[in-house]
C-alpha cells in the first residue's frame, strides 16, 4: 500500500515529502528534477519535490497511482482536521485542542493505581476532571502499563460500567479505554461515546467489527507487542516512517471493516513498545502525522520517558514535564491531548494553540 508523510510545505508548490510502497523507489528518485533531496531510505522515497513532478517521476517509473493519497496528505496537512461527531454531540477538534481526562477504574495503573478502584470515587473523580475542564473522561478498567496482565473480561466490564453509566447519566461525556469488544459494547450501551483502543484492533477479533456496529469514534493507536511484552528492548530502523506507515495501513483497513475513515483518531502509542528516544522522536514528528488527515492524539501525561529525560523518578511529580510534551505536540499539530491533570493541561495548550495559529496583524 502506497503511504504518503508530509514532513514540511516549502515555498512554489514544493514540499519535503516521504512514500512508502513504492515498487521503484530509486527509479522514481532518479527521474525526479534536482532539488537538493532524493533519495531513498529503507525503501521510502524521501524528497523534495512539486506533486506533479511526482505523480509524473512516479508514471515513468512504475504503474502505480500516486495521486489520491498524495492529494489528500497535502491538504490535510495544509488544514485543520474536521470535527468529529459522537453520540453526544460534535467535538470541536477543528478549532481547538480538546482535553482527555485518565480516569484508570483499576488497582494497578503506573500513575494513580488503586485510587479510583471503588465505583463512587471514580464517579466523583469523573466530575472533578469534567469540571476542570476535561472535553471527554476516558474510563479504563485494565492497566496498559508497561508489564501489565490482562484482566477477565467480566472484571474489567464490573469495573467500567458503573462510572462510565453516573457519568453520562449527569451529562458527562465519556470515552471506554478498552482492546475487547464486549468491554467496548456494554460502555457505550451505558453512555461511553468513543472507544479508545491501545492495540489497533489486534487483541480481540471482535472489537473492530464491533466499533462498526456501534458507529461510534474510534482511536487507532500504534503499540508493538502487548503491555506485558512491549518495552522488552523496542527496536525500530526509522520509527517514525513505520509507525506512520502502520497507522495509515491500518486506517485503510479499518475503513474495508466498516470503520469509516471520519470516525478515527490517529495515537502514535507514546510509551507502547518504545524507547525514550523514539517517544521523542516522534513527538518532534506530530505534525507530519497530520498528514494523514485524522486528528492526532498524543498519551504523554506522566510516562517513564519523561522522567528519563528529567530525572524525575515518581510519575506524579511530572506534571512540567508533560505539559511541555502536550504544548509542542499542539503547536504540531495535535487535537487531543490525554492527560491526568487536566486544568494545567488545558491553559498550557490554550496558549500553545494561540501561538500556533497567531496571524500578524498587517502593519502591526
Amino acid at each position: 500500500m502506497l503511504t504518503v508523510r508530509v514532513r514540511q510545505r516549502l515555498g512554489d508548490g514544493a514540499a519535503h515529502l516521504v512514500i512508502g510502497g513504492l515498487q521503484r523507489p530509486e527509479a522514481v528518485a532518479a527521474a525526479l528534477p534536482a532539488r537538493g533531496v532524493a533519495a531513498v531510505h529503507h525503501g521510502r522515497l524521501d524528497a523534495v519535490t512539486r506533486a506533479e513532478e511526482l505523480l509524473a517521476a512516479v508514471t515513468s517509473a512504475e504503474r502505480t497511482t500516486l495521486a489520491p493519497p498524495l492529494r489528500r496528505a497535502l491538504a490535510a496537512f495544509a488544514a485543520p482536521p474536521p470535527d468529529l461527531d459522537t453520540p453526544a454531540g460534535v467535538l470541536p477538534t477543528s478549532a481547538r485542542p480538546l482535553i482527555m481526562g485518565v480516569l484508570n477504574v483499576t488497582p494497578d495503573s503506573f500513575s494513580d493505581g488503586g485510587r479510583y478502584a471503588r465505583t463512587d470515587v471514580a464517579v466523583r473523580a469523573g466530575h472533578t476532571l469534567a469540571a476542570a475542564g476535561a472535553d471527554l473522561v476516558d474510563v479504563g478498567g485494565e492497566s496498559t502499563r508497561p508489564g501489565a496482565d490482562p484482566v477477565p473480561v467480566e472484571v474489567e466490564v464490573e469495573r467500567v460500567v458503573p462510572v462510565v453509566t453516573a457519568l453520562a447519566a449527569a451529562g458527562v461525556r465519556t470515552s471506554v479505554d478498552t482492546s475487547k469488544a464486549a468491554v467496548a459494547r456494554a460502555a457505550v450501551e451505558a453512555g461511553a461515546v468513543l472507544v479508545n483502543d491501545v492495540s489497533a484492533g489486534a487483541f480481540d477479533p471482535e472489537l473492530l467489527p464491533c466499533v462498526a456496529e456501534l458507529g461510534v469514534p474510534y482511536v487507532l493507536m500504534h503499540l508493538r507487542g502487548t503491555p506485558r511484552s512491549m518495552q522488552r528492548d523496542p527496536r525500530y530502523l526509522d520509527v517514525v516512517a513505520e509507525v506512520f506507515d502502520h497507522l495509515a495501513i491500518r486506517l485503510a483497513e479499518l475503513e474495508a471493516a466498516g470503520i469509516a475513515r471520519e470516525r478515527v483518531l490517529v495515537d502514535p502509542g507514546l510509551g507502547f513498545g518504545k524507547t525514550t528516544a523514539h517517544n521523542l522522536a516522534l513527538v518532534g514528528a506530530t505534525r507530519e502525522l497530520t498528514s494523514l488527515g485524522r486528528p492526532v492524539l498524543i498519551g504523554a501525561s506522566r510516562k517513564s520517558f519523561l522522567g528519563a529525560v528529567t530525572g524525575v523518578d515518581d510519575p506524579g511529580d511530572r506534571l512540567e514535564a508533560s505539559l511541555a510534551v502536550a504544548a509542542l505536540a499542539v503547536a504540531g499539530g495535535a487535537r487531543l491531548l490525554r492527560v491526568h491533570d487536566v486544568a494545567e493541561t488545558r491553559r498550557a495548550v490554550a496558549l500553545a494553540h494561540a501561538v500556533a495559529t497567531a496571524r500578524p496583524t498587517p502593519g502591526g
